[in-house]
């Protein structure tokens, strides 16, 4: 009993944690199906649990940083770790899987009257070194916006649950801790891959329907990036929110481009050939 009315004081305390977290089901299940979808998610939420064990004792991956137990009886730890906390790393590496993988799937013939292009759902794309490294970097450069304001939960509803004895040169956070979170991607995603080629395929569907399921990803990616953003400018850190908008913006434009049919096709003709 004390455990669940720890996690239902957990949900109502942090319901943004869990409505990111249905997102991620629901759009995850479309995409690459039930199976796929809680082996990824248990994978990344234990890797990041171990690796937050391991770094408020020993430092190793994300550097030295202490939690406060502030919220301790009003929200469910393991052991010192809040549970909302570890449990954010696995939609957050969905999303920065997502996000890569628009990028790096290999493109359809697009149809005169598509408005989005139609992607291949390749298994050696979405399995490679190369999906790997930029869903990492990806995931990195997302709490390049989230930790700077998390690290100022004083001053929003998230409370002061965390520091870093040695605070670090980007808004307080050290470097070492967003290497900290390639590593948990890399560790994830290379202990996922090999599932994902065993497994039956994944949840069939035309170039279309695969770029629409995968923007649901690319729509939590944002979502979070939004609702940071947004805290961030609310708790008046004006220049944290720019240069968080600055490292954003890039990115989306690249984004709409890539998932943007050939303009010769908006208009009515025909793509070249060796344009899709």
């Amino acid at each position: 009993m004390d455990f669940l009315t720890l996690l239902l004081k957990t949900v109502l305390l942090r319901p943004y944690v869990f409505l990111f977290l249905t997102v991620l089901l629901i759009a995850a299940v479309q995409l690459i199906g039930w199976p796929r979808t809680w082996r990824l998610w248990l994978i990344s939420w234990v890797t990041a649990f171990i690796c937050e064990f391991s770094s408020t004792r020993t430092g190793i991956p994300f550097g030295w940083y202490h939690y406060t137990g502030s919220t301790v009886g009003q929200e469910l730890y393991i052991s010192n770790i809040p549970f909302m906390d570890s449990i954010s790393f696995s939609f957050l590496l969905y999303a920065a899987y997502c996000v890569a993988l628009s990028f790096l799937l290999p493109r359809e013939a697009a149809g005169s009257t598509s408005r989005l292009q139609p992607l291949s759902f390749d298994l050696s794309v979405r399995t490679s070194r190369r999906a790997l490294v930029l869903t990492a970097v990806l995931f990195a450069g997302l709490d390049m916006v989230i930790d700077p304001i998390a690290l100022r939960g004083d001053r929003w509803f998230l409370g002061k649950i965390y520091y870093y004895p040695d605070p670090g040169i980007h808004f307080g956070v050290p470097l070492t801790n967003y290497l900290g979170w390639m590593i948990v991607g890399l560790i994830s995603l290379a202990i996922y891959f090999p599932l994902d080629r065993r497994l039956s395929p994944a949840p069939a569907g035309d170039g279309t329907s695969i770029a629409r399921r995968l923007l649901l990803g690319v729509g939590l990616y944002y979502g979070v990036l939004a609702f940071n953003l947004a805290v961030t400018f609310w708790v008046g850190e004006t220049r944290l929110g720019l240069a968080g908008l600055l490292m954003c913006l890039p990115l989306a434009i690249l984004l709409m481009l890539r998932l943007s049919p050939p303009r010769s096709l908006r208009i009515g003709g025909n793509a070249p050939a060796d344009f899709v």
